[in-house]
């Protein structure tokens, strides 16, 4: 069982890492007027990402802040939000699921608290995922309309793997955490029904045997 639960839990640790480090990188997507290989040749290779455009050539690597934040198109001030608070809602998450682990114990923690913890930090993590879709699907988008010809950059390559890792990790937790919430409660409906199903015949017993004697 604690097998079962460590890989999703990995898995949601690597995808709220790749979600930052795509949210703190700026090589979203590399720009280009005349093809890849030529502008390579010419020094004129672009990339762009939330927070800058830098320019790529030889020996050089150099890029502007956006700072102009009204001015800025929608699908960038979008992606900002939207990573921004996956990474944050990542941190709780994920302290939430280690915490949940088999391998640590907090006192005498009843096991259907440990699956509340795994539920709800499995909740987060796929709303740090859906963070991830929408962003990481729509600025690529909003650029190719901005820009014309372009390729992915590696930030983005970043985030989609995190995302992936998120929305397949958080899935797992959630699902599974539930169902065996759901059978833990069980078992305590029957062991309390078993344990407390001597006392009737008991009772019966007793009051039949008043009404004999009398």
């Amino acid at each position: 069982m604690s097998t079962v639960k460590d890989a999703p839990v990995e898995e949601s640790c690597l995808g709220w890492l790749g979600i930052m480090i795509a949210t703190a990188t700026n090589d979203w997507v590399t720009m280009c007027k005349y093809g890849l290989n030529t502008c390579k040749k010419m020094d004129e290779l672009g990339a762009k990402g939330p927070w800058a455009e830098c320019v790529i050539s030889t020996g050089l690597y150099h890029c502007v802040s956006l700072t102009q934040i009204l001015d800025l198109p929608a699908y960038i001030q979008t992606t900002r939000a939207l990573m921004i608070t996956g990474s944050i809602l990542g941190l709780p998450a994920v302290g939430m699921l280690l915490m949940s682990m088999p391998c640590i114990s907090l006192g005498n923690e009843p096991q259907s608290s440990k699956n509340k913890r795994t539920i709800l930090g499995g909740v987060l993590i796929l709303i740090v995922g859906l963070c991830g879709v929408v962003s990481t699907v729509w600025f690529p988008i909003g650029a190719h309309q901005e820009h014309g010809l372009m390729s992915f950059g590696f930030s983005l390559y970043t985030g989609w793997v995190g995302t992936i890792f998120c929305l397949l990790g958080g899935s797992i937790l959630t699902c599974c955490s539930s169902e065996s919430s759901h059978s833990y409660q069980d078992n305590n409906r029957f062991y309390y029904s078993k344990q407390g199903g001597g006392n009737p015949p008991a009772t019966s017993s007793t009051n039949h045997a008043k009404s004999a004697h009398v």
